[in-house]
């Protein structure tokens, strides 16, 4: 993603500030929650995460757990490009998360625009317990994004599709296989995060509560945990 490629996903700059909010206590399984946000007459709305976006349609992230930790979002456009969403220069290298406030990827005073070909974006979501490192003097590790790959066509089973029964019942457009899910295998992550030591992904649970997108696991994170949030457009 960049402030001015007509990537799908355009960024007109990534931040990710945290918003105050009440700290609770850490009940249960760790539990990661996104929430899709799409901005109409001047003011945000979460929506449903299958929801099929229009192109040049505003969008964020709300992020929030029970647990603290450090957060790496990184995107693959429709047209077969990566970017780093954070951390990132533009957005400086503190990444933390606290348990119990919730965070905006990009920050409340900006936006991503829609834009590029129809299909599914991949925003590869990384949290891990404890910082990386790069092993040289202690200094951050930041998974930058790798080239583009050389073949950019994506799958037909990319292609946003409404579901007919919710489109009936709600009028929304809603892609099903668009949201969160875990990743079915290394070997189709990015190379620069296929290199990160792998945690407990496998153990990761998907579920949906309203607008807002669950990722839980029933045991501490041991170490990195990666998934992907498909954001669906026309």
């Amino acid at each position: 993603m960049e402030h001015s490629a007509p990537y799908a996903f355009a960024a007109l700059m990534t931040l990710a500030l945290p918003l105050p909010a009440q700290t609770n206590p850490q009940q249960g399984p760790y539990r990661m929650e996104i929430s899709l946000e799409r901005r109409e007459s001047g003011a945000w709305h979460s929506v449903d995460p299958g929801l099929v976006l229009e192109q040049n349609d505003r969008v964020r992230f709300r992020f929030h757990t029970n647990f603290d930790g450090y957060l790496y979002v990184m995107n693959r456009s429709t047209s077969g490009t990566y970017s780093m969403l954070f951390p990132g220069e533009d957005t400086g290298r503190e990444n933390q998360i606290r348990a119990g406030k919730d965070y905006v990827v990009p920050a409340t005073q900006t936006l991503f625009r829609i834009a590029g070909p129809p299909g599914h974006e991949i925003v590869y979501w990384m949290v891990t317990p404890a910082e990386l490192s790069t092993g040289q003097e202690g200094r951050p590790y930041v998974p930058l994004p790798p080239p583009p790959p050389k073949d950019k066509q994506l799958p037909s089973n990319m292609t946003p599709r409404c579901d007919d029964a919710l489109f009936r019942a709600r009028g929304d457009c809603i892609d099903t296989s668009a949201g969160p899910k875990n990743v079915t295998s290394r070997e189709l992550l990015p190379d620069n995060l296929a290199q990160v030591p792998s945690g407990s992904s496998s153990d990761l649970m998907f579920m949906r509560k309203q607008n807002t997108a669950v990722v839980s696991s029933p045991v501490p994170l041991k170490g990195p945990v990666i998934y992907e949030f498909h954001l669906a457009h026309k």
